[in-house]
């Protein structure tokens, strides 16, 4: 299984497809998808003043299987230590996984949380916790229609801060997630998203289309005929009011974004040299990575790169060894490296999880299951002293040993790194609170130095 085939192919054991859930050129909110320019139009709505840090989320959808990986336990059991041994770390009395080895080498720069965990062992209620604090209610979907009952991280982070520039504030890399839309908060907070395989030699964003290969007088003669057309359509309107100039108005926006320099020089992955690309790995992880250090130097606030598939009930040791963990060695140690070299590190957090951990006990197929109640998550900058380990896990990774964090905890610590208040309610039109944390949630302060 390639790093390209994840974005193609992924599939989990409810037989859904990762590409099943997309939602072309947008983001969904009750299944209804959003253009380019509606999205322009919120985003103006709700601009607000600049906070400097940025948000990177390696989402490993599926559950990595943390107690292979960031939490050992090589004196539990056989039956529940497995296969891999753990090799020391930069950081002294810290150990990871024999097969990140680029990652120990890193383990100064970033954190692990070993005492997380949560009360949901479903694919689709989970990913939605963590990418958003909150617990799906009775009744959520967790079909092939998107269902956000709650706004992502990414989109509370657009709607509170706006855009940088000329770049959106909130990007989906490579593709869109089901609980990474915008839910109440409409077309101001949903992102927009790539959807293309950034390791795809062909590369090109959907949605900025003409590619960067067509040159501006091309698509000068496309505007024109559009133009045409439009003309043509207008004649036959008895009036136009004051709502219809202000849509062409973001819609001569979105082409603006479509044409702007700046725009396409973050997308453009092809301008990076071979030796970067290599080191971050040829493939969608690792390329995904890359795409995301370049739009956050742009000015994107918040980019969720939805990487599947993690979901490992047989052979997890086969595939850890074989398929997966080396991409996640590679593109995510290169980026935190990349990140500290050009000074960003410190003003952008990057955040790696699944929506929960595997079970502590191997199964009859050499695999793990699901399992909410203990997992791991690493996180690194924006703030967060790297090699620190926050809380323990059980002798088995069971359930957490010491002080237990939630969902709810991860998001009120985004919110506090990247400068939105983590007790701020919106309210409805009909007069409805809606915290972005939920009741509970608390800063993981061990994180920070």
């Amino acid at each position: 299984m390639s790093g390209q085939d994840n974005f193609n192919h992924g599939r989990f054991c409810d037989g859904l497809s990762r590409r099943d859930m997309l939602t072309a050129g947008g983001a969904s909110l009750f299944g209804t998808t959003f253009s380019l320019s509606s999205i322009l139009e919120g985003q103006a709505r709700a601009a607000k003043p600049n906070s400097e840090n940025s948000l990177i989320i390696l989402f490993l959808a599926g559950g990595l299987s943390t107690i292979d990986t960031w939490d050992m336990k090589p004196d539990a059991p056989k039956e529940f230590r497995g296969t891999f041994d753990p090799i020391a770390t930069s950081v002294p009395g810290v150990q990871l996984c024999e097969h990140l080895p680029r990652l120990a080498k890193q383990m100064d720069k970033f954190a692990v949380v070993r005492s997380f965990g949560h009360r949901n062992s479903g694919h689709g209620p989970a990913d939605h916790y963590i990418l958003t604090g909150y617990h799906p209610a009775a009744g959520f979907n967790a079909g092939l229609k998107p269902n956000n009952q709650r706004p992502a991280h990414g989109s509370i982070i657009a709607r509170e801060l706006g855009a940088r520039g000329s770049v959106p504030p909130y990007v989906c890399v490579p593709s869109m997630h089901n609980s990474g839309g915008s839910s109440y908060l409409g077309s101001s907070a949903a992102p927009f998203v790539v959807e293309s395989d950034p390791a795809l030699p062909n590369f090109a964003v959907p949605d900025l289309a003409p590619p960067v290969a067509i040159d501006a007088a091309r698509f000068g003669s496309r505007r024109d005929l559009l133009s045409t057309v439009d003309r043509f359509q207008k004649r036959g309107e008895a009036k136009f009011n004051s709502q219809v100039r202000t849509v062409s108005s973001f819609q001569q926006k979105a082409f603006e974004l479509m044409t702007s320099p700046a725009t396409k020089k973050a997308f453009d992955i092809h301008s990076e040299s071979d030796k970067v690309r290599d080191r971050y790995g040829r493939n969608t992880l690792g390329q995904s990575c890359l795409m995301a250090r370049r739009l956050v130097a742009s000015g994107v606030r918040c980019v969720l790169i939805n990487h599947a598939n993690w979901d490992t009930h047989y052979n997890n040791f086969h595939v850890l060894k074989n398929d997966l963990l080396h991409l996640l060695d590679g593109g995510m140690s290169t980026l935190l490296e990349d990140l500290y070299d050009r000074g960003m590190l410190e003003k952008t957090m990057v955040l790696v999880t699944g929506e929960f951990g595997r079970t502590p006990r191997i199964n009859k197929l050499a695999g793990r299951d699901h399992w909410g109640p203990s997992t791991a998550i690493a996180m690194a900058g924006g703030g967060i002293k790297g090699g620190t380990i926050v809380g323990a896990s059980n002798a088995r990774a069971e359930k957490p040993a010491t002080k237990p964090y939630r969902p709810a905890d991860l998001a009120a610590t985004i919110y506090h790194s990247l400068g939105v208040n983590p007790g701020k309610i919106f309210i409805s039109g009909d007069g409805r609170p809606f915290p972005i944390v939920p009741h509970g949630g608390e800063v993981i302060e061990e994180l920070f130095a």
